[in-house]
């Protein structure tokens, strides 16, 4: 079965963008809830980051570093957030920023939305919305479109090495989890 992650910028200019990723996961519902919420999946995919959330509305969202980041030098919580909205296995809503840049904690916190939906045949359709109005910085880097250290390919690709970990059980590339990955 084949199926990738899509985009959908909607803008106005760029001080107001959404972004919008879906993607068709063959998994349940409560197994795509568990991979996005729980600290023990969330490294496993992605930036490999050790995700903690308070699932609560006020509830603290932190991501600590991984073992290559810190390696880097990069310790500590690379993104924050608070909860705004939890509905297990089906919504989480929540604010989001890069805390480890000054300059994106600067831009202050987005809001990223999760939407899961279950479909017919095991297939569930995860939609990531986040909403970047006034985030440039974030706007990019989320993308994908940012260089430099630890820039990678933004919601696509961890959406698309989440999809690979719950349907193979392992992740899309061996590659380190700071380089993108190799075309």
């Amino acid at each position: 079965m084949t199926s990738t992650a899509t985009l959908d910028t909607s803008s106005t200019g760029a001080s107001n963008t959404t972004q919008v990723y879906r993607i068709f996961i063959k998994a349940t519902p409560q197994a795509i809830w568990d991979a996005i919420t729980k600290p023990e999946w969330t490294q496993r995919f992605g930036y490999g980051l050790r995700d903690e959330f308070e699932l609560r509305p006020g509830g603290k969202y932190r991501g600590h570093a991984n073992q290559g980041m810190i390696e880097m030098g990069m310790g500590g919580v690379i993104v924050d957030g608070e909860v705004i909205e939890a509905d297990p296995p089906h919504k989480l809503v929540m604010t989001w920023r890069m805390a480890i840049d000054p300059s994106l904690a600067q831009e202050g916190w987005t809001r990223l939305t999760y939407e899961i939906v279950e479909g017919r045949g095991g297939v569930s359709r995860l939609s990531v919305i986040h909403d970047l109005a006034g985030r440039p910085g974030h706007a990019a880097m989320v993308a994908g479109d940012q260089q430099g250290p630890g820039a990678n390919g933004g919601w696509l690709w961890i959406l698309s090495d989440l999809k690979s970990l719950l349907e193979s059980g392992a992740q899309m590339t061996t590659a380190s989890r700071l380089e993108p990955p190799q075309q």
